[in-house]
């Protein structure tokens, strides 16, 4: 493979330009995942520290392998929704490393409302278990919630993504011999206890768990029995009269280590391989990419220059170079693993879209992951190039996405609008994971197109009622709104609010993250025993 030969001049007035505003954007990122976890009441703190319970931090850091990294999933979940204070949708999951083994780790934050379920945290579970089945990881949890946020109870119960579809999930991965392990360190009430219920190993915390479908109220209320929490559901109860618990733990910090010890005897799960090179950092400083990227995505740039400080020693194996350019596709290593690249250079025409759907079949026979880098604005529009097949080559570019088995990556480095979210590898084409820039913006369309469009359609109808069109000043009162509106409901706070990525990221970052995401999804088979058709020549 070559070295990517940069052409990026890191003194220009417009590399400088970038490079401060991208450089803000990520440092209002790393505030506002700070915020995720120090930003708590007093209150709920004092009440944690006097019930002698562990900090959320304190129990990951004693789960965790020392000195392993943590690969946090949906930190900013539920930013600014509800009361704006329910961080990480009172739940963090992630990826870490236990006596060896990649976990997938889900935890309750107490100090968030008792670590009561809203519709967020719940998709979040179901995301976090998403995630574990697709890629075989163990499910290690610590519970501690006081159930559904009842206010809200009617967007977390009944339908078929609600919290039913957690415990479908827990019985689907025990089918699946995914192992499920729970601490009992907290409340587990109603879900919470089928949620505890339905893993495979449970460690009850003596004074701190309590597993009960009802709590001491609900019982007093429907059957007038006085009773405490700890003689409804306790540890005692539980490990010694219900059956119910498995292991006793009298600490927090002794129910982590007999976790520990629980992953360290599940049976070996050989990894897939692939074929791993030497691991070679970048030939060019990932931190250049703050000055190659604008914040203002009308401005492009060579998708190539991304590419550079991804890869190991910045070497790609470019497919069709000279042919669907504005699509570059070809192969490279990230942390020594083996990845085809699928990365815009604009928008996607007959020619792209069928160089794509042939590259994405090679890497699919071949067993090798995919990684889309979106920043694409849709498919070319137009007679012309309706007649020259654009619709029907834009399908097998979708086809081919959605029927691909091997991993999928994506990471939206720009725009991500329209069709071509869904051809490059949007969440409905269920890539393994999917990331955001904090450049990033999604939506049907941008906030201009939006607005031209609305304009053009009221024109059309004020000439079918034989109105004069829309004067200046009508225009610029309709676009602006418009042009906001579209603003704020695709940047990726936004998106990442409401879980449509698995995060916000340091683009700096991307190698590393992309290298832990690749390592976890090796945990499962590379592909369907049944690959499909063989390569086409379309």
């Amino acid at each position: 493979m070559d070295v990517i030969e940069s052409k990026i001049d890191v003194n220009s007035d417009e590399y400088k330009k970038n490079y401060e505003d991208l450089t803000a954007l990520v440092d209002d990122l790393s505030t506002e995942l700070t915020r995720s976890w120090d930003e708590r009441s007093e209150k709920s703190r004092q009440r944690e520290k006097d019930s002698g319970k562990l900090p959320a931090r304190k129990k990951l850091e004693l789960l965790l392998d020392k000195n392993t990294p943590f690969l946090e999933l949906s930190p900013l979940a539920a930013k600014g929704m509800y009361d704006g204070k329910i961080h990480k949708a009172g739940i963090v999951i992630g990826i870490g490393i236990i006596e060896g083994r990649e976990v997938l780790v889900s935890m309750n934050d107490a100090t968030i409302k008792g670590g009561s379920s809203y519709p967020l945290s719940v998709k979040k579970s179901i995301r976090a278990q998403t995630i574990a089945m697709e890629n075989r990881l163990p499910f290690v949890n610590l519970m501690d919630s006081a159930g559904a946020y009842l206010p809200l109870q009617s967007e977390i119960f009944p339908d078929a993504n609600d919290g039913g579809r957690v415990f479908y999930n827990q019985a689907r991965m025990s089918k699946m011999g995914i192992p499920q392990i729970v601490g009992a360190m907290g409340l587990c009430t109603a879900g919470g206890a089928y949620g505890v219920a339905m893993c495979d190993e449970i460690v009850h915390v003596k004074d701190h768990g309590a597993i009960f479908l009802g709590g001491p109220p609900l019982v007093l209320a429907a059957t007038g029995e006085e009773v405490t929490a700890n003689e409804l559901g306790g540890a005692e109860l539980h490990c010694a009269e219900s059956g119910v618990s498995d292991y006793f733990a009298d600490t927090d910090e002794e129910c982590i280590e007999m976790i520990r010890k629980i992953v360290k005897n599940l049976p070996e799960n050989e990894k897939s391989k692939l074929s791993m090179t030497e691991v070679e950092e970048p030939a060019y400083d990932p931190k250049e990419l703050y000055g190659i990227v604008s914040p203002d995505l009308s401005k492009p740039y060579d998708c190539r220059e991304v590419i550079a400080r991804i890869v190991d020693g910045s070497k790609f194996l470019e497919f069709k170079e000279m042919y669907g350019p504005t699509l570059v596709t070809g192969w490279a290593h990230i942390h020594g693993y083996p990845i085809g690249i699928l990365a815009n250079n604009g928008i996607l025409f007959s020619d792209s879209a069928q160089k794509a759907t042939q590259f994405i079949q090679l890497c699919d026979k071949r067993k090798i992951p995919l990684l889309f880098l979106q920043n694409i604005n849709g498919f070319i529009i137009g007679r012309e190039y309706e007649a020259g097949g654009i619709t029907k080559n834009g399908h097998k570019m979708v086809n081919a996405v959605s029927t691909a088995t091997v991993p999928k990556f994506t990471v939206i480095i720009g725009a991500s609008f329209g069709a071509g979210n869904y051809a490059m590898c949007g969440r409905g084409y269920s890539p393994r994971f999917l990331w955001m820039w904090p450049n990033a913006q999604i939506g049907v369309m941008g906030g201009a197109q939006a607005a031209d469009v609305l304009i053009t359609i009221t024109n059309d109808q004020r000439k079918r009622a034989g109105q004069e069109e829309m004067t200046q000043e009508e225009v610029d009162f309709i676009k602006q709104p418009v042009i906001d509106a579209a603003f704020k409901e695709g940047n990726a706070y936004y998106s990442t609010a409401k879980l449509w990525d698995d995060g916000i990221i340091d683009p700096a970052k991307t190698r590393d993250v992309l290298g832990l995401a690749i390592s976890a999804a090796l945990n499962a088979p590379l592909r369907d025993d049944d690959p499909g058709f063989g390569v086409f020549r379309m």
